[in-house]
């Protein structure tokens, strides 16, 4: 199914008795054949999904709460398209449940036939909230340089490494990544943090390049994974991981991780603007 085919930008009831149906799958075939990936991916990951707004009734009709986080892996077929998530979500409200371990393996059911693969779900009860904490992604921020740019459209050529140098080990961050819902136009925020082995990038190359999503429409997804190709192609890492944080809408936040080697999956911290 294509994103046009999708509930996004449409009118859409908000049902409140459980409907698996609202889920709706978005091949990353399509995306990912634009930007040259095939089959054989030269990543793996995980998107990391966090929903703020899960709530359902027990049995005696009270209403209960919870956060939810999902782990969908990266090499799964689809992903579930965001209002849908959003409206599948909001189907619960109403709907009487015998405990939530039931809600949760309702969801992690569903999802999972959704996206094609084995989703992780965890849910966090109120007993919880205080585990949940903020951060900011680690490393040197890219955001301290005082540049001149002008180019708001992903462009590769921006991109520049030291080649002929020694290889070198960097984090690097910035804040102010910006994209567009590609079927309503909306804007994404976001923040990207880039570790990388292998010729040094430049750093002001570096920034302007994420700067230029700024105009750009795409899932959060497919902004990583362009990223990912278009830096392992210009600056030839030998190692590379990418980690997008961005802001939530409708109570639901995206936070794809891509990578080329084994490293420990990152913290699900929220950031300050999430």
């Amino acid at each position: 199914m294509t994103p046009d085919q999708s509930p996004l930008g449409k009118p859409a009831a908000y049902l409140e008795q459980y409907d698996a149906s609202l889920l709706f799958p978005i091949a990353r075939s399509n995306a990912r054949e634009q930007i040259g990936i095939g089959a054989r991916l030269p990543f793996f990951g995980t998107d990391i999904w966090n929903a703020y707004e899960l709530s359902w009734l027990n049995a005696r009709g009270k209403p209960q709460i919870a956060v939810a986080t999902f782990y969908v892996p990266a090499d799964s077929p689809n992903i579930v398209e965001s209002k849908s998530f959003k409206l599948y979500l909001g189907s619960f409200a109403q709907t009487k449940f015998d405990s939530a371990d039931i809600v949760r393996d309702t969801i992690r059911r569903d999802v999972s036939a959704c996206c094609g693969a084995t989703v992780s779900l965890h849910l966090y009860g109120p007993a919880e909230f205080g585990k949940l904490k903020l951060d900011e992604l680690d490393g040197l921020s890219l955001d301290r340089l005082d540049l001149d740019t002008e180019v708001y459209q992903p462009d590769a050529s921006l991109l520049k490494a030291a080649l002929d140098e020694a290889p070198v080990e960097e984090t690097l961050y910035s804040n102010l990544l910006k994209s567009n819902c590609p079927v309503t136009g909306q804007p994404d925020w976001g923040s990207v943090q880039i570790h990388y082995v292998g010729p040094q990038i430049d750093q002001a190359s570096l920034l302007r390049y994420i700067i230029s999503y700024r105009t750009h429409t795409g899932f959060h997804e497919q902004c990583v994974e362009k990223m990912f190709v278009d830096l392992l192609d210009a600056c030839q890492p030998v190692k590379l991981a990418i980690y997008a944080r961005y802001t939530r809408r409708g109570g639901l936040d995206i936070n794809p991780f891509r990578t080329n080697f084994n490293l420990p999956m990152p913290d699900n911290l929220r950031t300050a603007r999430q």
